[in-house]
């Protein structure tokens, strides 16, 4: 597997086949790519899937992070090429305690085996956290309710927060290389992009709940609170995340700083769900606080799990889709998490700015986009 002349640039993207992973590919590998021309290797547990385009990947390894034997074996041979990792994987646990040993777990195996090498090339790190930076383990079960958080627009020189975060665990491990390894980290907001394989895919949540709506013939309702329909979020799109993770990887000034990234605007709710509406074919029914008082629709799916699945094997039948579950492509205790918060989840972009980074989408016109690239690789009809 060894190169005789490998070329300067040789990136690992941990994690390809999520949203994060498959936009750093496609940008990696376009011609006028910052550093190009690039090397991309993958590493995911799984095999690359049907809708994944295989020359987007240089050498593909498919390796369990969380064992050490197993990333040794399959990661070593390339230890001796790689000069730039680009960390967007993660493991999510039951509590923020079992996060934070599965994240460091897996990055320690990673960087270890590729640092082993006394060869090692390796000259820089891209982390990707988010915005449970500024939040705390909002998904924790016990320490969830009791937060205390930062104040909206969020600020990367805000200080850390009094709970265990695997966020912070991982920026520590990654500082722990410096100064012959730099680092950058990239604090993503709510991520919208199109893979089959990502925990925190609010988009595709969405998508299942509106298809299974429409071939129900059932309303398609906000299954959120007033406050949230009414007030301002932001997202990330996974083409500007890509973006800012390259510019961070060759750009000397960005070199062990830590960057917010969302597309740069705000929306509401209410704006998002018309969007959602015209995209998906089905009606806008408008927000009711009494009609939405015992409404959740994401529970619903959740709760009546068997009928769920049954109605989305019809469809993925009917369509001729990937075989793929519920349960698997959807994360409704997120969603509703997010729909119920009582902040505004804005983060501030200033920073990236100052440093050089002007990457931007227009989030509400990206939507299409976003849903069609899912119907063309055939996740959803």
């Amino acid at each position: 597997m060894a190169l005789e002349n490998p070329p300067a640039s040789v990136a690992l993207i941990v994690g390809i086949t999520g949203m994060a992973g498959l936009s750093l590919a496609e940008a990696l590998k376009k011609p006028t790519a910052p550093g190009s021309p690039w090397k991309v290797y993958g590493m995911a547990r799984r095999q690359l899937p049907a809708w994944f385009p295989s020359a987007l990947v240089d050498v593909f390894v498919s390796a369990d992070a969380l064992d050490r034997k197993d990333t040794t074996e399959k990661l070593a041979p390339l230890a001796s090429q790689v000069t730039h990792v680009f960390w967007v994987a993660i493991q999510v646990g039951g509590t923020e305690q079992e996060s934070i040993t599965s994240n460091a777990t897996m990055l320690t195996n990673v960087l270890e085996t590729l640092k082993s090498d006394p060869t090692s090339p390796l000259r820089h790190i891209t982390l990707q956290t988010g915005t449970k930076q500024y939040l705390g383990p909002i998904l924790d079960p016990f320490l969830g309710s009791q937060l205390v958080h930062h104040e909206p627009p969020y600020k990367e020189d805000m200080s850390r927060l009094p709970y265990p975060n695997f966020y912070y665990d991982l920026e520590d491990l990654v500082a722990s290389y410096s100064p012959s390894v730099t680092y950058s980290v990239h604090r993503a907001s709510i991520i919208i992009g199109a893979s089959s394989r990502s925990f925190y895919n609010i988009l595709l949540t969405l998508a299942v709940y509106a298809t299974i709506c429409r071939y129900q013939g059932l309303p398609f309702r906000y299954p959120g609170t007033k406050y949230t329909w009414e007030h301002f979020c932001d997202v990330a799109d996974a083409d500007v995340l890509a973006q800012q993770h390259l510019w961070a990887a060759v750009t000397d000034k960005a070199k062990n700083q830590a960057f917010n990234c969302s597309n740069g605007d705000v929306f509401t709710w209410k704006s998002m769900w018309r969007v959602l509406c015209e995209v998906f074919d089905v009606e806008f029914v408008p927000f009711d606080d009494h009609e939405n008082e015992e409404f959740d629709r994401m529970g619903l799916m959740k709760d009546d799990e068997d009928k769920a699945e049954k109605v989305w094997e019809e469809i993925v039948e009917s369509y001729g889709l990937i075989p793929t579950k519920v349960k698997d492509v959807t994360c409704p205790e997120v969603l509703s998490t997010i729909l119920h918060v009582e902040f505004q989840h804005v983060c501030s972009m200033n920073k990236s700015r100052e440093f050089g980074f002007l990457g931007y989408a227009d989030t509400l016109k990206s939507i299409p986009m976003w849903v069609q690239r899912l119907k063309d690789m055939k996740i959803i009809p």
